[in-house]
């Protein structure tokens, strides 16, 4: 009883802390660029369905914005930042997430909500419901891009990227371009880490959840697209380059690898065949793939280790369950090519070709499972 008292003394002498009560009381964060009138009527959407806090960042829209953003300012409930110029989306949340930390350190997260009343006020509540009963996890509101409403675009895009992060990530999400997001408090503050300033930066949200095992939750929004989406800020060629070049780093590693491992490959064929086609009952072909693995497996593991999965593992451990893994690839690429170079016969690198590519996705999907994967101590 003391201590709950000595508790509440100091928490009411800290002025910017109160305890959250309900779901109703996490905050919602809106990025804005150039909006317009679609923003005041959702943020008078909000304050009419009890919510308790929103906090908008102008994004630099400049003076033409000003009363609009002025106009936000005055409805009760919410708090307008701002940026002196344009400095993307990502930037934005950073700005709003730096500022709900500080001003709302009891709240369980927030919620981003987009700009241009594509989310109605049940859906963000939807998702902040869900946060209040999932705090350790991060909150999706998720569209359905079968709809007809939907613009081709956006199906198409969404569609395609969600396809590369089931392969190259191991996450199943339906929608990966969603705004529309209730984002735990100590995640949120990881994210003020993640690269990322403009659109990429929900995508690298995504990537941030698989390295440090954060579960991802979905809740099905309303499909509201309003003008065919025209208001929107997304540039579909340019900001789609920003974020498939994310995933550049995870195909260099192994395709460099596969390049040196085929090269060396062929160069010691050349070195070991004149000394015939075994040496002391071991097939040249074989002799070859395992020098040459040898030193490709160490050019990757050192890739994979330091940049493409940034693994915060034990050094040793890591190297040990990718030299098991090495191993047995290496093993496997000998036997096949070996096997199926006495079959069909012709240049041995085009009998190794395939059975390489085959085995890189294999072995991929191991490292990024098995190999490189660590239990992150946020989520216990």
């Amino acid at each position: 009883m003391v201590a709950d008292i000595v508790l509440a003394v100091v928490q009411s002498g800290r002025g910017k802390e109160h305890r959250m009560d309900s779901y109703y009381e996490i905050p919602v964060i809106i990025p804005a660029y150039e909006p317009d009138d679609k923003l005041i009527t959702l943020l008078y959407a909000l304050e009419q369905a009890g919510i308790s806090h929103v906090v908008v960042v102008d994004d630099g829209s400049g003076a033409q914005y000003e009363p609009l953003f002025m106009q936000a300012a005055k409805i009760e409930n919410c708090t307008v930042l701002h940026h002196a110029v344009n400095l993307g989306k990502g930037r934005a949340l950073k700005t709003a997430f730096n500022h709900c930390l500080r001003a709302f350190d009891e709240a369980p997260g927030c919620v981003s909500a987009d700009s241009d009343g594509q989310h109605t006020p049940s859906d963000i509540l939807a998702c902040m419901r869900k946060l209040w009963e999932n705090p350790k996890a991060l909150i999706l509101g998720c569209r359905d891009f079968d709809a007809p409403s939907v613009p081709v675009r956006s199906s198409f895009g969404n569609k395609c990227t969600r396809k590369v992060f089931r392969y190259l990530l191991g996450l199943s999400v339906s929608d990966t371009q969603t705004g529309l997001r209730a984002i735990p408090t100590y995640f949120m503050k990881e994210l003020m880490q993640v690269k990322g300033e403009r659109f990429e930066y929900e995508t690298n949200m995504l990537i941030e959840t698989k390295n440090l095992d954060i579960p991802i939750l979905e809740v099905p929004v309303e499909t509201v697209y309003i003008e065919d989406n025209k208001t929107s800020h997304f540039n579909p060629i340019k900001d789609s380059v920003r974020i498939y070049l994310i995933f550049g780093k995870f195909l260099f590693s192994s395709l460099s690898s596969s390049v040196l491992d085929l090269l060396l490959f062929h160069l010691f064929c050349i070195m070991i065949l004149p000394f015939g086609e075994e040496i002391r009952g071991i097939p040249y072909i074989v002799a070859a793939t395992v020098c040459a693995r040898v030193i490709s497996a160490v050019y990757n593991f050192l890739i994979n280790y330091r940049v493409v999965f940034k693994s915060k593992g034990n050094f040793a451990a890591t190297a040990g369950k990718y030299a098991l893994l090495a191993v047995c690839q290496m093993m496997c690429s000998a036997f096949l090519v070996n096997t199926l170079y006495g079959l069909i016969g012709g240049a041995e690198v085009l009998v190794k070709i395939p059975v390489d590519v085959f085995l890189f996705f294999a072995s991929f999907v191991i490292q990024r499972e098995v190999v490189y994967r660590q239990k992150s101590s946020l989520s216990s």
